[in-house]
């Protein structure tokens, strides 16, 4: 079995259907992506190449997570919040992501690891992390 490290949770291919990955088999913490080939024995290089990695959060998730970073940080209506903000860029110090961390738990109904929260620094992270933890949730 081959792994990749990987910063998303979505998995795709350019390889023809009939040599496709088989199957993610593990996400954890440290996105860490497992998989198996099926198809020849050997992973080719040129294979490797074809493999494509995505981690974009549905544009609903990011513009909720972006109205509660607006509001956590008490910022004007006016103010631009998109995937790409940085929390440091906005003016956000630890106590504050810790908030936004707070109200994103109670908004999705998820729990966050502190490990987690601290790693988060965009919009667009806090994204992903919400939707990977509600499919964790959602697989328990």
């Amino acid at each position: 079995m081959a792994s990749i490290s990987a910063s998303s949770f979505c998995v795709r291919s350019a390889v023809p259907q009939s040599r496709q990955i088989a199957a993610v088999s593990k996400l954890s913490g440290s996105k860490r992506v497992s998989f198996s080939y099926q198809g020849r024995n050997n992973f080719s290089s040129r294979r490797l190449r074809s493999l494509q990695i995505s981690c974009a959060a549905k544009p609903e998730t990011v513009e909720k997570v972006s109205r509660i970073v607006k509001k956590q940080l008490a910022l004007a209506d006016d103010s631009t919040v998109n995937g790409e903000s940085k929390f440091s860029t906005l003016g956000a110090d630890s106590l504050d992501t810790v908030e936004i961390v707070m109200e994103l738990e109670e908004e999705f109904g998820i729990s966050v690891e502190e490990e987690s929260a601290q790693s988060i620094t965009t919009v667009q992270e806090a994204a992903d992390m919400v939707e990977v933890l509600i499919l964790k949730k959602g697989s328990a």
